[in-house]
């Protein structure tokens, strides 16, 4: 017989364990020297289409200085490209390049294939009860 478990234990062992996978997964990418923080900050630029530096600075929490040097780096590269911003001839907007896009494209394809060898690895039922919890969290992230 299991122990039932509290919604505060139940919240602690999720919380690790999501946290040990995410860390885990970050860690699988193909080789490449762009650090996690570069990554974050293409992604982010990704997912927005376009955005000011200090709107990248406060969405991935870093000082705007900081996030000068990351964007520095990833243009240097051909990730991110800057543009007149429309209204305010003092900022720019910030965007990822298709390269950068199929960059980030390159290390999901990585992480995804790794999870899935992971995944493979288990039984039918646990991959079942994982699909089930899967549709549970995304309940509990949109509340």
């Amino acid at each position: 017989m299991t122990e039932r478990l509290s919604a505060a234990q139940l919240a602690v062992l999720l919380r690790d364990a999501i946290t040990r996978l995410n860390r885990r997964v970050r860690q699988t990418r193909p080789v490449g020297d762009l650090t996690a923080t570069q990554l974050s900050a293409l992604a982010s630029l990704e997912l927005a289409g376009a955005m000011t530096p200090r709107e990248l600075a406060d969405t991935e929490r870093v000082r705007p200085p900081t996030m000068t040097k990351i964007v520095a780096k990833l243009e240097e590269r051909g990730l991110v490209h800057r543009t007149p911003h429309p209204t305010d001839g003092r900022q720019v907007i910030l965007a990822a390049t298709p390269e950068g896009r199929a960059m980030l494209a390159q290390f999901r394809r990585a992480r995804e294939e790794w999870l899935a060898q992971r995944l493979a690895e288990l039984t039918a039922d646990q991959r079942e009860t994982l699909r089930r919890a899967a549709e549970i969290l995304r309940d509990v992230a949109r509340a």
